[in-house]
């Protein structure tokens, strides 16, 4: 999988979540949280949809990891290399 197919997968959960949320003016070094008014449970649904999508374990720890567009890919590019 490749970087934007990474980001894509991101902001295809995310739209998924919340089919209202407007990506045109997306920062992807913001956290997205702000950016997308997300809440926490938002941000639980995100990573249950790596988990079932791609059988992802992501730590409680790790995240702050997943925090913007560009944090995310670059936490998920080695885990989703051969997806």
């Amino acid at each position: 999988m490749t970087r934007n197919d990474i980001k894509d997968l991101i902001l295809e959960i995310i739209e998924d979540i919340d089919d209202e949320a407007e990506f045109d003016n997306l920062d992807p070094d913001q956290p997205l949280r702000d950016q997308l008014d997300l809440d926490s449970m938002d941000f639980l649904d995100i990573v249950m949809e790596l988990r079932k999508r791609h059988k992802l374990q992501i730590p409680e720890e790790d995240y702050p990891q997943l925090a913007t567009l560009n944090s995310c890919t670059n936490y998920l590019e080695p885990l989703l290399k051969e997806a």
